[in-house]
């Protein structure tokens, strides 16, 4: 089962970044094949958010749309992201935002996937797998628009 794991060091703050990360309905203007992501619905219960939605991806001709809960934890300065329905079997995604003592912050990323179809899992399993190693790098260089470039 695919699975990706990285950790970067960004010259952002951990509050940064978590608002940027869980800001989704940005999404399609600088992450790898997210054509389109739209909310449901959002509540507020004990200082966490949890949003429900639907992100369609592409990639050449295929398109597909998927339903996920994302937990905002500001206070822990994590998302959690479970999968819902769409083309997958699963698909667990945590971010967590950890301060560093330059003013900085380590940015932790997993996903762990499984698409339903093998025919689509060989299509899109190899994009999907690149996608997710650009995905940190999307965020960093969207916080640089935001933020600043700064150096660590």
């Amino acid at each position: 089962m695919p699975h990706f794991e990285t950790t970067q060091r960004v010259p952002h703050s951990a509050d940064q970044m978590f608002e940027l990360v869980a800001d989704v309905e940005k999404y399609p203007q600088f992450l790898p094949l997210c054509e389109a992501l739209s909310v449901r619905s959002r509540k507020e219960r004990d200082g966490k958010e949890i949003l429900v939605a639907d992100m369609t991806v592409g990639y050449r001709a295929i398109r597909e749309t998927f339903a996920s809960q994302v937990l905002l934890k500001p206070d822990e300065r994590t998302i959690e992201v479970k999968y819902l329905d769409g083309p997958f079997r699963y698909l667990n995604n945590v971010w967590r935002f950890e301060p560093t003592d330059d003013g900085g912050c380590d940015v932790h990323f997993f996903i762990d996937y499984e698409f339903k179809s093998r025919i689509l899992g060989a299509v899109m399993g190899a994009m999907f797998d690149r996608a997710f190693r650009m995905f940190t790098d999307a965020f960093r260089k969207r916080a640089d628009a935001i933020y600043g470039d700064a150096e660590v």
